[in-house]
Parts: C-alpha cells; sequence; structure tokens
C-alpha cells in the first residue's frame, strides 16, 4: 500500500508502543486546534502548541534528555489537535518558547503581588482564578486530582502567597504602614554622617 493509501491503523501500527498507548490528550479528541488555541489564549499566554509540546517534552524525557524526534515525528498521533509533524528543532523551539512564557508571566505575577498593587484579598481571587485554570488544563491532561489535593495545594499557594506578601511588605517599608512599628531599626554600631 503506498503513503496516501495508508489508513491511521497503518499509521497507528508503525508508531513505538509509547506513543501507541499515550492518552494524555484524549479528552480533546476531535477537537480542533483554533478551538483549543481560543480556549488558551483566553486564559494564559501559551498556545495549544506550546502547551502539548510542553507536556510531551515532560512525558517523554529520558536519563539523555527530551526526546524530541519521536515527539515531533509522532505529533499527530499524540496530540489529536495536532495535525502535522514537527522537525526536532522545531519541538524544541516551541519548548523553549513556553518556558519563557511561564518566566515572564511568573515574573510579572510576583511584581503585582509584591508591589503592592494588590490587596491581599485581590491576590486570592487572582490566585484562585490562576488555580482553577491549571486544573482544568491537568483534568484535560487525564490527570486526577481528588478534593482533599485541591485543598491542599490551595492551602499551600495561599500560605507561601502570604509569605511573599509579608516579605515584600518588609521590603518595601522601615515602618509598617498598617502598625507603625519600625521594621528595620538601625543599628547602634552603624557610623552616622557626622563621624
Amino acid at each position: 500500500m503506498d503513503q496516501e493509501g495508508e489508513s491511521s491503523a497503518d499509521i497507528d501500527d508503525k508508531a513505538p508502543p509509547d506513543v501507541q498507548k499515550y492518552d494524555r490528550f484524549k479528552k480533546v479528541d476531535g477537537a480542533e486546534y483554533e478551538r483549543v488555541n481560543e480556549f488558551l489564549r483566553d486564559r494564559t499566554h501559551i498556545t495549544a502548541r506550546e502547551w502539548a509540546i510542553a507536556r510531551l517534552c515532560s512525558d517523554f524525557r529520558t536519563e539523555t534528555g527530551v526526546e524530541m524526534t519521536k515527539i515531533g515525528d509522532n505529533l499527530p498521533e499524540l496530540v489529536p489537535f495536532m495535525t502535522d509533524t514537527y522537525s526536532p528543532q522545531a519541538v524544541n523551539q516551541a519548548r523553549a518558547s513556553f518556558e519563557e512564557k511561564v518566566r515572564m508571566a511568573g515574573a510579572t505575577f510576583l511584581y503585582g503581588a509584591m508591589s503592592d498593587f494588590f490587596t491581599a484579598e485581590e491576590l486570592d481571587d487572582i490566585m484562585y482564578e490562576a488555580t482553577e485554570v491549571a486544573k482544568f488544563l491537568l483534568e484535560v491532561e487525564g490527570v486526577e486530582l481528588s478534593v482533599e489535593d485541591e485543598l491542599d495545594a490551595e492551602d499551600q499557594i495561599s500560605q507561601v502567597m502570604q509569605e511573599v506578601r509579608q516579605s515584600s511588605a518588609e521590603l518595601r517599608y522601615e515602618e509598617c504602614p498598617n502598625c507603625g512599628h519600625e521594621r528595620n531599626p538601625p543599628s547602634e554600631e552603624q557610623p552616622t554622617d557626622e563621624e
């Protein structure tokens, strides 16, 4: 049978066993790339391509690195909404783009949190919305989250955010803006300008 006459079953039989049994994106089977991309762009800074490839790079990591060729050659079999194969370079570029966007989003968020632009309640709302989107994406990938795990993660995130707010306030103010307590009193051993 020539290349054009091959059925999807024939193509699946040629895929490596780990590709054949990979089922992370089965919940979006039948979805079109544009629809997945639009959903992500409305809620995150990443594209469907970057999301899928970052997930694959994490799942197809070996002791010697990421299996870029395997991911690129089998992309349509691994991710239902991806229709073309990718070169290893294109896989690497999408992964690098994802990593850069995560770093930039993290820096932007922390600056907003540390700069006192938001109240504690507003930051909690932001974290809640971000957590809901992240949980949804994990569920689409097939991750089963128990209610207990969700609550534990939310508590940990809330605790970290309280520490971020407290630490950033200490960096910004010598005197507490709420109670007037002096945060970093000058040491008596420090020389003054008059000495």
